[in-house]
């Protein structure tokens, strides 16, 4: 069995998710000798943000940002923090469960001046 292009239908779908998350949808198509069903699913994200933080601490010690992360998804998150730079310390695990805000604890502690 082959199928010709030109057997092809397009089948526009309009989605507008509220939230990031995994949405699931089943589309059942009929016709009169033949069914389908077709399963969807749509991972949201949300626009890539960008921020920047400063620390102003003495030399040799530590200072403490909490960094909110909010989930607004339909399923929980576990999160691998991977820091980059010297001085930078903080849980490499996070768990972030559904509808609810957790505060990632980002250390600085400069060994020198920098």
């Amino acid at each position: 069995f082959f199928l010709d292009i030109s057997d092809a239908v397009e089948l526009p779908i309009k989605f507008i998710p509220q939230y990031a998350g995994c949405y699931h949808c089943q589309i059942l198509l009929k016709s009169s000798c033949d069914v389908r069903v077709y399963e969807i699913e749509c991972v949201v994200n949300t626009d890539h943000a960008e921020a920047e933080l400063e620390f102003l601490t003495p030399a040799y010690q530590a200072v403490v940002q909490d960094i909110p992360i909010s989930n607004m998804s339909s399923q929980s998150w576990q999160l691998e923090a991977i820091l980059e730079g010297e001085g930078f310390y903080g849980p490499p695990l996070t768990n972030v469960g559904l509808g609810e805000t957790a505060l990632y604890p980002l250390m600085f502690k400069p060994l020198a001046e920098c």
